[in-house]
């Protein structure tokens, strides 16, 4: 998940495993795997960037051990 901001200012947080592809023009127009397309403040790279250290970072927390349970 990434926070972007609208052109209006509103924040969002998107799943960044449903971006397509990510142009300028020179807004910032983000096409999702849906076809629904977002224009956001931030610059192509700055979402390139967020995308990337999403994908990279998702898979560091640990996976919760399940527990032990002793049967009596």
């Amino acid at each position: 998940m990434i926070k972007l901001t609208r052109l209006d200012g509103e924040q969002f947080v998107l799943n960044a495993e449903l971006i397509r592809y990510v142009e300028s023009r020179p807004d910032t127009f983000i096409t999702l795997t849906s076809g629904e397309r977002l224009i956001v403040t931030e610059a192509m790279d700055e979402v390139v960037e967020r995308a990337v250290t999403y994908q990279q970072t998702k898979n560091l927390y640990p996976t919760p051990c399940p527990e032990n349970r002793a049967t009596a």
